[in-house]
């Protein structure tokens, strides 16, 4: 154990102490009193490299997560990660134990999880060097639940967002170039949903509710490919808009759509 070096070292000194002078041995106490601060602010590095007799050193656990991470054993990394986390929370390991444990659950597909720990990695270590990967992982982990373009696009409104917010705060990033490349896909479906929808009210003659949607894609997505289609299915909405009604619509619409 760490405390007894010390406790031999606080009987040496008293020893020492004896055979002094008494105007030297008044100051005595004074230098034991820097030693035992020194030796205490070293008991955590102590215990990080050496640990105590009965139980492994965090240098051990965390060699031990980094063994299961890098052979792919990641559900046992992640409760080798949370050892070090509750044991060691000062430990120099902790905090990369903490980012190793947001990757084994992502590697996990466990995407809700591991978002929570990158999440939770960025609000406790906002300064830290790895927090522009910390922001992009958190993009893909709701990248990554995005739906198909049949279903809600909340995840991937949230994935760009994050994609986005990284770009604005790192602009000169590793991960910033792979940040815009995942914005643009994201425009890219979401483009492609707002199209689905609006075929499929189209196709069930409800054709009002179809040009919203066209209208929507043309406004926010123009430069992801789908604004020539959704132009024309405009048209072809007011075409049957019109055959419904019987009469010649006339709006700031006809002169936008068919001006184009």
């Amino acid at each position: 154990m760490v405390l007894r070096p010390l406790l031999r070292l606080k009987g040496l000194l008293k020893v020492i102490e004896r055979m002094m002078p008494i105007k030297i041995r008044q100051s005595t106490w004074v230098i034991l009193s820097i030693c035992w601060l020194f030796l205490l602010s070293g008991c955590s590095l102590w215990h990080d490299l050496f640990g105590s007799e009965d139980e492994p050193t965090p240098a051990e656990i965390m060699s031990e997560g980094m063994e299961d991470f890098n052979a792919g054993r990641f559900e046992k990394s992640v409760e080798t990660f949370q050892k070090i986390k509750d044991r060691y929370p000062y430990s120099t390991f902790a905090i990369t134990a903490e980012l190793k444990m947001a990757d084994a659950l992502y590697e996990r597909a466990q995407y809700d999880e591991a978002r929570d720990e990158y999440a939770e990695f960025e609000k406790m270590h906002p300064r830290n060097k790895n927090v522009p990967y910390v922001i992009y992982q958190q993009g893909m982990c709701f990248f990554n639940r995005s739906a198909s373009i049949d279903r809600e696009q909340s995840n991937t409104f949230k994935a760009r967002e994050e994609f986005e917010r990284l770009i604005k705060r790192f602009r000169k990033s590793d991960y910033t170039e792979q940040a815009r490349r995942k914005v643009r896909e994201c425009y890219v479906k979401l483009a492609e949903h707002e199209l689905y929808v609006g075929n499929f009210y189209f196709t069930k003659g409800k054709y009002q509710p179809a040009m919203d949607r066209y209208l929507y894609l043309i406004a926010h997505y123009p430069d992801v490919g789908q604004y020539y289609r959704a132009l024309e299915s405009v048209k072809k909405c007011k075409d049957k808009i019109k055959e419904l009604n019987g009469v010649e619509e006339t709006s700031w619409l006809n002169g936008f759509l068919y001006d184009n």
